[in-house]
């Protein structure tokens, strides 16, 4: 299974990476990842961007996903998000904990809850589902 390490690695010079997430925890059917909130991470209103709370969740669904491939299986691709913004904050650290809902053989499904690390306000609720992808055959 892949580990939080590895995947933080992979990311580094990439959008999470870019944006300053940490996976902090890979399972079997769970993420932990945070984002530290800073101002390029904001909207011109001065709270954090509904973007970054969107790819600190999608990317730990992702994380998850591709930790928790079914045998044969190559990769993944999101296929549909969702989410609801409860909340906003203007510093701190926002939290994220993925979990898996559905893990078949062609689609998974994550449900995410995205927090603020201090008094634990919810600042969205978030659901992804994702193609597992299969090599070609004879490719």
């Amino acid at each position: 299974m892949l580990t939080a390490h590895e995947f933080n690695q992979r990311g580094a010079a990439m959008l999470p990476g870019h944006l300053g997430i940490v996976i902090t925890h890979i399972g079997e059917g769970e993420v932990r990842a945070e984002l530290p909130v800073r101002h390029e991470l904001m909207a011109p209103n001065g709270y954090l961007h509904a973007g970054s709370i969107v790819t600190l969740a999608d990317t730990s669904a992702g994380a998850g996903c591709l930790a928790n491939l079914p045998e044969g299986a190559s990769g993944f691709t999101t296929i549909e998000l969702k989410s609801n913004h409860l909340g906003t904050v203007r510093d701190g650290v926002v939290l994220c904990v993925a979990r898996l809902v559905h893990g078949g053989r062609t689609t998974q499904v994550w449900d995410a809850t995205v927090t603020q690390r201090e008094g634990g306000k919810t600042l969205a609720l978030f659901r992804c589902t994702q193609m597992v992808l299969y090599p070609k055959a004879g490719g």
